[in-house]
């Protein structure tokens, strides 16, 4: 028996950790029944001829590396892929990942392989010579027809950027009530969804008064959607920027991703990978927005430039499971030194944030 393996009674092998270390998490019973559910399905769409597809998403970088993010589903054609006429929601959760798909990278000469997740994901930082601006790497995987994915080059120059949510801050959603939440996504068509008033004009005088500045849209919604998201914040004219969504569904040690710890560690990462930029965060007071925002103010002041919340009205809050009050006050959440603005609109906080240093 190899270093780094054990067995149980009945001869089962599991995983454990090099010997003067902790033994490896189990994996929890919801993702094991994940796994074996995706494994039979997946067999059965291959032996009736179904196809892996690679869905690119837009990633982001720097001269020198970039992050790549991709999903490897099985799909009856890969004109699935590109359609882009009206969708429902619930057509983006029914294709079938690819589990343990070798997927190669190329940028320019350089190739790097990697393999998807569990769920049919690949999420790797990779070397290679990109200009700042935007530039594309190539995604190749077996049975699969090559794919280009949009990768956002942030110049080492840059100071400045956009970091925002989506829900009830550039789309009204009421995401956390949960029938309206699975309405939204699972059933509305992409095109009844709203945009909020005065966001994608305060988002494009923010850039244009920071030329180059990057947008980062972070959200706890689940990466099924993303092109969905992606069309609509082109059709209402928000400025192009990565996606930084999240995985639902069971992990390695709970029933379910936790939202909240998605946007803390994603911020976190970003905050090393660019730690020379100020970040103006955007979002909402409808969720945990505010107080997510104030403890990176506070644990990373160098990185926060300010903080705008969008203000929901009564109906609105209720709708999205907030309380309306105090919560809206920065010092309710603490703004950590930082500049803090709060306006129901794009319009009301360009009023507030035109006049500052931050523009």
């Amino acid at each position: 028996m190899t270093a780094g393996t054990t067995r149980e009674a009945g001869g089962q092998s599991v995983a454990s950790s090099p010997a003067g270390q902790p033994p490896a998490m189990r994996m929890h019973r919801a993702a094991r029944v994940e796994d074996a559910f995706h494994e039979i399905i997946e067999r059965r769409l291959r032996n009736r001829g179904w196809q892996p597809v690679i869905t690119a998403y837009t990633g982001y970088g720097a001269p020198g590396w970039a992050r790549v993010m991709a999903r490897v589903v099985l799909t009856r054609g890969t004109s699935t892929a590109k359609r882009l006429e009206k969708v429902r929601g619930w057509r983006s959760f029914t294709n079938s990942p690819v589990n343990n798909a070798v997927v190669k990278i190329q940028i320019g000469d350089s190739i790097t392989e990697t393999r998807t997740d569990r769920s049919g994901y690949v999420d790797t930082r990779v070397k290679g010579d990109l200009e700042p601006g935007w530039g594309k790497v190539r995604l190749f995987t077996e049975g699969a027809a090559p794919v280009e994915a949009p990768i956002r080059v942030v110049d080492p120059d840059c100071r400045f950027g956009l970091v925002s949510d989506i829900d009830d801050t550039v789309m009204v959603t009421a995401l956390p009530r949960p029938l309206l939440a699975a309405w939204n996504t699972f059933v509305l068509d992409e095109h009844a969804r709203m945009a909020v008033p005065g966001m994608a004009v305060l988002y494009e005088r923010l850039i244009t008064a920071n030329a180059g500045a990057p947008v980062f849209y972070l959200s706890t919604g689940a990466w099924n959607v993303a092109p969905t998201l992606t069309r609509f914040l082109s059709r209402h004219l928000y400025p192009a920027g990565p996606l930084l969504l999240t995985d639902w569904g069971p992990t390695a040690d709970r029933w379910f991703r936790s939202g909240q710890e998605h946007k803390r560690t994603t911020l976190q990462r970003l905050s090393r990978e660019f730690p020379e930029i100020r970040w103006l965060l955007i979002g909402d007071d409808g969720q945990h927005d505010q107080e997510i925002y104030s403890e990176f103010a506070h644990a990373h002041p160098d990185n926060v430039a300010a903080v705008a919340i969008r203000q929901l009205s009564p109906t609105q809050s209720v709708l999205a499971g907030a309380i309306p009050g105090p919560s809206g006050d920065p010092e309710a959440v603490g703004s950590g030194g930082k500049t803090w603005f709060s306006a129901p609109d794009g319009a009301g906080l360009w009023s507030l944030l035109r006049d500052t240093d931050v523009v």
